[in-house]
């Protein structure tokens, strides 16, 4: 089933993450994965649900509001301090968990996104051990399971929830509002602090490309005929928009610094080192940083392979395209020195250019994915 058939059928207060499976599943492999779900993160309450019309399996993840805090401190979830307290923002502790706001209160104190983030959090990081497998799926020590087993296509999907009660509000305030500020604080809460700075970054862009806008249509209005003034009036423009540009750049540099300090990632540490992703596969050796087993791949044989595969597949492509646009070209030649032809054959070889370019996008597409996981082995 699609993400929105998911949504409208699951009540959000009962799941914050959904995990699919696909139609072919077995038992062994649910109980399996449902046991390590349950025996690792203790944390978790899953249910499983069978959808009887397309035979899909599904497990119906959330937590409870006390395990929600010592997630929160496990990942150092920034939350607002009261002002008796000092105020600002800092890292949740569950020692000192009475210094912030609304943390009496079990419905508000979390946004959606938080439940949703520290649950993830949760299932992507649930470790193999040693000597662990699933048919013919074979883990490293301490390797994530869910990543892995999303990558071989065991698990569909796993994705968050939306919350109908806050995107109907949303609807209202935001995307239906005309000649209205954005509601970026319900943004943030709602979708997290990327999303709510992204259109606050979009918000202040479309505001400043006003002035240019403005000026512009003025500048061509009052511009002469003569080449004179139009060359006059170019240099101005472009005066006027290197100044913009400069003003724009550092006022964005205050407004965005301000949302940070406001949603309280200003002084966010950078994050630690990413997993390997579930499809890189190599040779087990002992890492020298972390001296943890891990899979190697040596750089000599990834360069191999681009300089003898990727390059030459990539130049074969393209020159196929090319040969191909130069056949419609002389194809369009062709037709259009014959005069007798209908007017609608005249637009055949552009037509027959557009349906090759489609076809080949395709194509290429999965090539690029091969060549993607092939050469980063």
């Amino acid at each position: 089933m699609s993400h929105k058939a998911w949504m409208k059928t699951v009540p959000t207060e009962n799941c914050d993450v959904l995990m699919t499976f696909p139609d072919t599943t077995d038992d062994h492999t649910l109980l399996w994965l449902l046991n390590h779900i349950r025996l690792g993160i203790p944390e978790l309450i899953v249910q499983v649900r069978h959808h009887k019309h397309t035979r899909v399996y599904a497990f119906f993840v959330t937590a409870t509001y006390e395990s929600l805090l010592r997630g929160a401190d496990e990942i150092g979830l920034r939350k607002p301090v009261k002002a008796e307290f000092g105020g600002g923002m800092r890292s949740f502790s569950c020692e000192e968990d009475y210094i912030y706001e609304n943390i009496e209160n079990e419905l508000y104190f979390f946004t959606s996104q938080e439940r949703q983030n520290i649950i993830r959090y949760w299932l992507e990081n649930l470790r193999a051990k040693q000597g662990e497998s699933l048919h013919n799926i074979h883990f490293l020590e301490g390797q994530p399971i869910i990543p892995e087993l999303a990558a071989r296509g065991v698990i569909q999907q796993v994705f968050p929830l939306h919350e109908q009660r806050i995107l109907k509000r949303l609807m209202k305030s935001w995307v239906q509002a005309v000649c209205e500020a954005q509601p970026l604080d319900e943004i943030c809460d709602y979708f997290g602090v990327k999303i709510a700075m992204y259109f606050a970054w979009l918000g202040f862009y479309t505001s400043a490309m006003v002035y240019p806008a403005v000026f512009g249509s003025i500048l061509y209005t009052f511009t002469e005929s003569d080449q004179t003034s139009q060359d006059i009036c170019c240099v101005v423009f472009a005066i006027f928009n290197v100044i913009w540009a400069t003003f724009f750049l550092e006022e964005w540099k205050r407004r965005g610094a301000e949302f940070a300090y406001k949603w309280g990632t200003l002084d966010t540490p950078a994050e630690s080192i990413e997993e390997p992703r579930p499809q890189f596969r190599g040779i087990k050796r002992i890492s020298p940083v972390t001296s943890a087993e891990e899979f190697y791949y040596p750089p000599w044989k990834r360069l191999l392979f681009q300089c003898l595969v990727s390059l030459p597949v990539c130049l074969t492509c393209l020159s196929f395209v090319f040969l191909l646009m130069l056949g419609c070209f002389q194809l369009q030649e062709f037709v259009l020195s014959i005069q007798e032809l209908p007017r609608i054959i005249r637009f055949l070889p552009k037509i027959v250019l557009a349906v090759i370019v489609t076809a080949c996008d395709e194509v290429y597409k999965k090539i690029a994915y091969w060549l993607n996981d092939m050469g980063a082995w």
